[in-house]
């Protein structure tokens, strides 16, 4: 939580990021100047733990992250000046070494033109679709790229054909960089066994030692992930920093259209990155379409519900309201269930036997599923079933169509976000009743669309009939990719200690 402490002037100041008493989240993202030199320095001498402590406002002398004591737990246990010194090895004693071609031989990572490439395609002024046909297209033949390009593609599923939101759901490109920018060095290359969480460093992380395939179709050269189980150092600092998930530009003007005017509630918040993010876009009417639909009104909020289980060194906001997530949402007389708000789960939580969380593996997603009065639930998790969010084997929508197909729920989007080392994660967003409108009644058999997704934009039941145009269609959707994880688990919880004086929430 937020903590308020007392400077050696006696003065009160609320602690945002521990370890500085100047990080304000809404100045940061406008600081336009730090941003850049951050970015200057990343490029010029891939400082990540001075880039880490600039923008942070951690300690006065940022040129010594020594003397930050600060321990990270999340996968692993770090302090900033160690992750400093694995990115400073490099691809040395085989730190970048995550590819492999199935008979053996070792692959070198992506080229930096690759990684930017794939950075590129989550930026707002890019249109998401566009640019990951381009980012296959561009390909050469049998390389991660183009497998990466191709699995994207066949996962991503944007129903605006038949959703009455039409193609409003196809978020266009802006013509400026839409504010905030915070995830500077977020997103990592390439895809659900990408290889690097900056720039500078390649890794990967799932569950269970399962070897996971990048593959074409009638390519018999897989690509095999090395050490399925590692991720490299920078990890933990982003999910501190930052959150277990990054959200693109796309995923939060749409999470926008869907709420329609009405509140959204981020169930187990975190550290509020994505409610910080959420509520700078319901408030600027340039970060979306121009539909009245989508414009907020005086009683929209995004509540953020945290039961403050794991710790950050960061948080977001001030306000997380601290309570069990379902007794929250069953509270009928305060909420009704969330009838009349969109439910966002940001990573899940696995839970199970040996896991810190406890209780029963997939349970709170489970019944949090039951206790949900409303029309529109969103979950950003994994798209690759490696047993990181949600469920241990099986993925979000897997489990919709397995589950709740009865209840009338189907998937409207399916959408990749840019990605932190060695995960997938994408926007899973499911309606039901009226919110789907006339064409959203069930048809092909499924009513939440699992597998019939086919990678493009608007592919559902009955499509809608389009005039014939001269020349040829290239098709890039080619389905022939496998990526596949089981097992594993989240692994944000953690504890740290520090010294700080009256902290409240």
């Amino acid at each position: 939580m937020v903590m308020t402490v007392t400077t050696s002037t006696g003065k009160r100041v609320t602690m945002y990021c521990l370890g500085s008493l100047t990080f304000v989240p809404s100045e940061a993202v406008k600081d336009e100047e730090t941003h850049k030199q951050v970015l200057q320095r990343l490029a010029e001498t891939n400082d990540f733990a001075t880039a880490i402590r600039t923008w942070f406002h951690l300690a006065d002398d940022v040129n010594v992250p020594e003397a930050d004591e600060y321990v990270y737990h999340a996968i692993a246990s770090v302090k900033l000046s160690q992750v400093q010194r694995a990115v400073d090895v490099g691809g040395a004693k085989g730190m970048h070494g995550w590819y492999k071609l199935e008979g053996g031989d070792l692959l070198s990572p992506p080229p930096q033109a690759d990684i930017e490439s794939y950075i590129s395609i989550f930026h707002p002024s890019t249109a998401t679709a566009s640019a990951l046909t381009a980012f296959q297209s561009n390909a050469k033949r049998s390389s991660i790229r183009l497998r990466s390009a191709t699995y994207l593609l066949s996962k991503r599923y944007i129903a605006s054909d038949w959703h009455p939101l039409g193609n409003q759901l196809i978020i266009p490109k802006t013509k400026r960089t839409a504010r905030p920018r915070c995830h500077w060095c977020g997103p990592i290359p390439i895809s659900s066994s990408s290889s690097s969480s900056s720039s500078s460093s390649s890794s990967s992380s799932n569950s269970n030692g399962k070897e996971e395939t990048l593959q074409n179709e009638n390519d018999n050269n897989k690509i095999i992930l090395t050490n399925p189980r590692m991720s490299h150092h920078v990890l933990p600092i982003f999910m501190h920093h930052f959150g277990c998930a990054v959200p693109s530009h796309e995923s939060l003007c749409l999470l926008k259209l869907f709420a329609r005017g009405r509140s959204i509630i981020d169930m187990g918040s975190g550290n509020g990155y994505w409610t910080f993010m959420l509520r700078q876009y319901l408030s600027s009417s340039s970060s979306s379409s121009s539909s009245s639909s989508s414009s907020p009104s005086s009683e929209q909020n995004v509540y953020a519900v945290d039961n403050n289980q794991s710790e950050w060194r960061v948080m977001w906001i001030d306000d997380t309201i601290v309570a069990d997530g379902i007794k929250w949402l069953r509270s009928t007389a305060q909420n009704g269930g969330g009838q009349d708000m969109v439910l966002l789960l940001v990573y899940p939580i696995v839970g199970g036997d040996g896991s810190a969380a406890g209780g029963k593996e997939g349970g709170f997603t489970r019944e949090l599923m039951k206790a949900y009065r409303g029309d529109t639930i969103a979950v950003v998790g994994t798209q690759n079933g490696n047993g990181y969010t949600g469920f241990k084997t099986e993925t979000m929508d897997e489990y919709m169509e397995r589950e709740w197909k009865g209840e009338g729920w189907r998937k409207v989007v399916q959408c990749p976000l840019p990605s932190f080392a060695g995960k997938d994660e994408a926007l899973f967003v499911f309606q039901r009743g009226e919110a789907l409108g006339a064409g959203g009644n069930g048809a092909n058999g499924s009513v939440v669309g699992v597998g019939a997704s086919g990678g493009t934009e608007g592919t559902g039941s009955k499509p809608k009939k389009r005039k014939k145009k001269s020349g040829k269609k290239k098709n890039n959707n080619n389905n022939g990719v496998e990526a596949e994880n089981k097992g594993g688990e989240n692994g944000e919880e953690g504890k740290e200690e520090v010294e700080v004086e009256g902290g409240d929430e």
